[in-house]
């Protein structure tokens, strides 16, 4: 019998994966994660107190085993000390894209693999499949185009993608939510967590402050030719594109267009000032193939929620790339990832390093904000 760790968050998509690979016939395992849990404060989300009480709950309703591993020390290491550094330095990280690479197909499935395990299962909605002619695992959306989480997903390797399973993704939340009520699941009317879990109340400011003992170190609100036109709390506080609180008041709306942690200055500019229609991106990890060796037209995703646009993307060297849209994006915002797909399938993916704005050739923001004075 195939046996598979899943990985079980006390939620219902992850509660019916188990469910659907008992029915399916392997050896489940369900393996809770602790892998954040203050001392200063009571903690929910996916991995809390809440959740290993509800995912206890399940697999004794479905019949199989379940444990709660200590995963704090390397998701401390690589998920929250990356989070912070990178507010830091006036970026802003996906920290779930990080999880998913190194905690749930990193130290998860290494951990399954120790235990005899064949894979190690979650309940995104995505679907992993084995292309018919090249003989490598792809990628591709979940069925449910409103819950798909493959842009979370571009970082896994072709080692983690054959030694793991999505069984969820060709189904649409509500038939998730069906199975869960036809099993009666205690889970099955839960609602499901939006935050960043281990972010209480979406309060990233009282996180970070934390972490950063100048996290609250105010700083100049300038305009593009440099005006000092305001203060601000502390760049932690602000991210590309955010229009609401810089306590302005001008004649028309304005918007962060670029942060400057070396000055600790945040830049402001009309709505036309936050679009740009290039990037450089690196980190990269190519699911489709092994190297991009040539331009290749995408249709690309600048943000978890933003629409896909179409660009041609070209090889800069072993590990960056040039991102070329055919109409300018709103707010591309260094730190944050973009996905490169081809249909329903995903090609590859990066992090956001550079910008340019419509009609210019600068392709490094930090640059041109210098000019701002």
């Amino acid at each position: 019998m195939v046996k598979v760790v899943v990985g079980m968050s006390g939620g219902v998509d992850s509660s019916v994966a188990a469910a659907l690979l008992k029915e399916d016939g392997y050896q489940v395992i369900g393996v809770t994660m602790q892998i954040w849990l203050p001392e200063s404060r009571q903690f929910g989300g996916c991995c809390g107190l809440t959740a290993i009480e509800d995912a206890r709950k399940v697999a004794y309703k479905l019949g199989i085993p379940h444990y709660v591993m200590n995963f704090r020390e390397v998701f401390t290491d690589k998920v929250i000390n990356y989070f912070v550094k990178e507010y830091r330095r006036g970026r802003t990280p996906n920290p779930c894209i990080r999880c998913n690479q190194h905690i749930k197909f990193g130290a998860l499935l290494e951990k399954a693999r120790g235990l005899g395990a064949d894979f190690v299962a979650t309940g995104h909605h995505a679907r992993i499949e084995k292309g018919a002619t090249e003989g490598r695992y792809l990628l591709k959306k979940g069925l449910d185009r409103n819950k798909d989480q493959s842009y979370f997903l571009y970082t896994l390797t072709q080692g983690q993608l054959s030694h793991s399973l999505m069984p969820i993704g060709n189904l649409t939340k509500e038939k998730v939510r069906e199975i869960a009520r036809d099993l009666k699941l205690p889970v099955a009317g839960k609602p499901q967590s939006q935050e960043i879990c281990f972010i209480p109340d979406e309060n990233y400011g009282a996180f970070l402050k934390d972490y950063l003992s100048d996290a609250e170190k105010p700083g100049p609100i300038l305009d593009e030719r440099g005006n000092i036109i305001g203060s601000h709390r502390g760049i932690i506080f602000h991210t590309i594109g955010q229009r609401k609180g810089l306590g302005i008041a001008t004649g028309e709306p304005l918007y962060v267009i670029a942060i400057v942690p070396e000055r600790n200055a945040i830049i402001v500019g009309p709505k036309e000032k936050a679009l740009a229609d290039e990037l450089v991106a690196s980190e990269l990890n190519w699911i489709a193939f092994d190297k991009l060796t040539h331009p290749l037209t995408t249709h690309s995703k600048i943000r978890y929620r933003h629409p896909e646009a179409e660009a041609i993307i070209t090889p800069l060297g072993e590990d960056s790339i040039h991102v070329k849209f055919a109409q300018p994006q709103m707010a591309i915002t260094p730190g944050q990832a973009v996905i490169f797909y081809d249909g329903d399938t995903v090609v590859g993916g990066g992090t956001i390093g550079y910008t340019a704005k419509p009609g210019t050739t600068k392709m490094d923001n930090r640059k041109a904000v210098k000019s701002y004075g």
